[in-house]
């Protein structure tokens, strides 16, 4: 028994897009995406916006009471908001080694590292990353304790005077400066090592070819290659370490001592969730928003200028 084949049926022409179809589809796709930022980020954005020209404190059943700007002027001369600032800009500035200059060269160091050698690095640069926040400010709330932590046993053990790295306001600061960047090592390492393992090879053999030394493969190769990478994780550092490092302040010093560790983002955690200031809390807020917006396009326009991209 033999099946007669049928002729194949002809295949219905695809029908041209419209022109209005073709202007919505792309709006379609990002349709739900556009609706989370809407919801989640661009909405309360516009509610703190108009909070921060009232007072209110959070309470149901109380409204919230017009007072245009007094919020913006009695922040701006604020002592506290002062050294929030400063603390923060300090914040920034010292996780800048710790989250970028420390990965960079750990990731081009090791780069030629083979077999088990190159597998417990990773693992051993990747563990603080895998902690999680809470349970890193616990460990290292006890490493450091002034009385029984075990840096301070072996501070003492070696004949040093025991340092309190929570309770001096001199070193408080450097201390969560230190936790929050012991984070971030992990994850940057990680993308310096994939950017610089995506380098041309063709590139290198080339310059080792005409004589260059590892320092001149490294500074005119190399480094432009990862300058994208570089400014990449410099802008995550400018416009996010600080928020960072709210977890182990919270957890540790509480912003003490004497507001040494207390930078913008818990300051408005403060006066919302502490004092229940919601209209300061929200101007605080605002004002950070536009500092660090600022940053931002600042960045972007240097990114645009440094980078040098291999197309």
């Amino acid at each position: 028994m033999t099946l007669a084949s049928s002729p194949p049926l002809p295949r219905a022409a695809a029908r041209p897009m419209t022109p209005v179809r073709r202007h919505l589809a792309p709006w379609l796709y990002l349709a739900p995406t556009l609706a989370v930022m809407v919801v989640w980020i661009y909405w309360p954005l516009l509610q703190s916006f108009g909070l921060s020209f009232t007072q209110w404190n959070m309470l149901p059943t109380s409204t919230p009471r017009p007072v245009g700007l007094e919020n913006y002027r009695n922040l701006l001369a604020l002592p506290e908001l002062q050294q929030a600032a400063m603390n923060t800009f300090w914040y920034v500035v010292g996780l800048l080694p710790l989250s970028v200059v420390i990965p960079l060269c750990v990731a081009i160091l090791t780069q030629d590292l083979r077999g088990p050698l190159r597998n417990l690095y990773r693992s051993l640069i990747f563990v603080p990353m895998i902690v999680p926040p809470i349970v890193a400010a616990v460990l290292w709330r006890w490493l450091l304790n002034r009385d029984y932590g075990l840096v301070n046993l072996g501070l003492s053990w070696l004949g040093f005077d025991p340092v309190s790295f929570f309770q001096d306001p001199d070193i408080a600061l450097w201390t969560m400066v230190w936790i929050t960047g012991w984070k971030l090592m992990g994850f940057s390492t990680l993308l310096f090592s994939a950017a610089n393992s995506i380098i041309d090879p063709g590139y290198l053999e080339a310059a080792r070819m005409d004589g260059a030394s590892n320092w001149q493969i490294t500074r005119d190769i190399r480094l432009p290659l990862l300058s994208p990478t570089i400014l990449l994780l410099v802008m995550m550092t400018v416009l996010f370490g600080a928020q960072w490092s709210f977890v182990y302040i919270n957890a540790i010093t509480d912003g003490g001592p004497l507001g040494s560790t207390t930078n913008i983002f818990f300051l408005m955690w403060k006066y919302g969730f502490q004092t229940f200031s919601a209209g300061w809390s929200a101007t605080a807020g605002v004002m950070t928003f536009i500092t660090f917006g600022l940053l931002a396009l600042a960045l972007q326009a240097l990114s645009r200028k440094v980078t040098f991209h291999d197309d």
